[in-house]
């Protein structure tokens, strides 16, 4: 990431990345809590105790902060999943560590799940400017066409699925308990955040996932 050419550099720190992290972090949450629309620069400049020059230095625009919060996102996800070093496993236990982990994943970082939500109200418009996004998202595709493939050839999983489609139910099946939490459990009086209730959910997401791809 680097400042807005053609920008002096700002002299009240002496310590560029420690500032821009700083920015980033607050970003991130405000971005989360109040859409791209509702975020304010110099919301963002007052937690951070910098300035809306200082911002506009490193990131360029309102825009440039919102696309640098959105990869961090990303990056962040994709950090954690790349670790799970599923090669290491027979395929269908680690099509359930997959499962699980991107199911807690989710559970544990509401911010995202605000993040991909608010940037969906957007239509994607701003993703569709990040090459870096695009190109982080491909070791998870492949991570899986691989563990669905070895799965195959030893006669665990059924063949003539998609990568991408099994990328997708992971994801939708996560993400809805964390993005609808709210207004299913009103609608149907049940508290989705009770231990009991996330720990049946985890265990019927990961079945349900496991069972469409087993032969």
């Amino acid at each position: 990431m680097t400042a807005a050419a053609g920008a002096k550099a700002p002299s009240r720190t002496n310590d560029p990345e420690r500032t821009m992290a700083g920015i980033l972090e607050v970003a991130y949450r405000e971005f989360a809590e109040k859409g791209w629309a509702g975020a304010r620069i110099d919301e963002i400049a007052d937690a951070t105790h910098t300035s809306k020059r200082m911002i506009y230095y490193y990131f360029g625009s309102k825009d440039g902060l919102y696309l640098a919060v959105l990869e961090e996102a990303y990056r962040r996800m994709r950090a954690i999943e790349s670790q799970q070093q599923l090669e290491d496993l027979p395929p269908e236990q680690a099509l359930r560590r997959l499962v699980e982990f991107t199911f807690d994943h989710h559970q544990g970082h509401p911010q995202y799940i605000r993040l991909v939500m608010s940037e969906n109200m957007n239509r994607g418009q701003f993703i569709a400017q990040s090459s870096n996004i695009q190109q982080l998202n491909v070791p998870a595709i492949d991570a899986i066409r691989q563990l669905y493939e070895r799965g195959v050839a030893e006669g665990v999983f059924r063949a003539g699925l998609d990568a991408i489609d099994i990328h997708a139910s992971i994801s939708a099946l996560s993400f809805f308990n964390v993005s609808n939490q709210h207004t299913f459990g009103l609608i149907f009086k049940r508290d989705m955040q009770a231990a009991g209730n996330l720990a049946a959910r985890r265990s019927n997401v990961t079945e349900m996932v496991v069972r469409y791809v087993l032969k």
